[in-house]
């Protein structure tokens, strides 16, 4: 993991998705790269000033070794993200979101499910009320990979998955999947669980865990609710297959109380 990008809206939510973005950079001496999209009624010298505020705030706190640096960008925030990724190339976008429930979730929608909509950077979704500080300490050390156990083709999107566990303390990772009571998994989807276990083996802990759920999302938040220790959730999106598809992925990120991080099976 070389370059991650953290938008930022200057909202307490956002704050606290670039502590996320500054810990991992730091773990992972990767660039860091703060960008805000700026609203109409914004001027760029106030904007700047506020990134710069934050810029400084983070070198205090996680040291002058924190390679970081900050943009004021113009436009919608998803095109002038595609530009932005198309220029740095970063291998993950962190960005914070606040929880909606009901009605006004689906109405209003988010910006950060935009982004995972619209673009195949992976996306690490940080709810306001989650801390880094968690992932210091065993009893948040559980990362829950949620898959319907179709091929992934896209190996980039695993390796940062397992970099990223590599980073939390003690990681145990659940390779999780859902189906209908009754039913079982067929030769090609035993064969793919056996290779993403192995990918996590013999550096991380890894193990397979089913839920049997005729809906998914119920299936995914039973486990989450029975294992408390779960630090971090992991999904696929993509457009196709039979369970983890991408809505599933947006209806996750819209809600979640935990850091998910959602990758995307289409290669770059």
């Amino acid at each position: 993991m070389k370059t991650i990008i953290a938008p930022v809206d200057f909202s307490d939510a956002s704050a606290n998705a670039v502590l996320f973005a500054a810990e991992l950079s730091k773990r992972a001496s990767a660039h860091l790269i703060i960008v805000h999209v700026m609203g109409e009624s914004e001027g760029v010298t106030e904007a700047k000033n506020k990134l710069k505020n934050i810029e400084s705030d983070l070198k205090k706190s996680f040291g002058s070794g924190l390679k970081c640096q900050s943009s004021v960008l113009r436009g919608d925030l998803v095109d002038a993200l595609k530009e932005t990724i198309a220029f740095q190339q970063p291998d993950l976008i962190v960005m914070g979101t606040k929880g909606a429930s009901g009605l006004k979730r689906i109405l209003i929608g988010s910006n950060t499910v935009d982004v995972i909509s619209k673009t195949k950077v992976a996306v690490l979704v940080i709810p306001e009320e989650a801390r880094f500080e968690h992932f210091n300490r065993k009893g948040k050390n559980r990362i829950v990979f949620a898959t319907d156990l179709d091929a992934v083709e896209n190996e980039k999107a695993l390796e940062l998955l397992r970099e990223i566990a590599l980073l939390i303390v003690e990681p145990l990772v659940k390779v999780l999947s859902v189906r209908p009571e009754g039913s079982n998994i067929d030769y090609l989807k035993r064969m793919e669980r056996k290779a993403l276990l192995s990918l996590f083996n013999p550096e991380i802990p890894s193990e397979n865990a089913t839920v049997f759920s005729h809906n998914v999302m119920s299936g995914i938040n039973y486990y989450l609710s029975s294992h408390p220790d779960t630090g971090l959730i992991a999904m696929i999106a993509r457009d196709s297959g039979q369970l983890i598809q991408k809505h599933y992925t947006r209806e996750m990120a819209s809600h979640t109380h935990l850091p998910l991080l959602v990758l995307h099976d289409d290669k770059k």
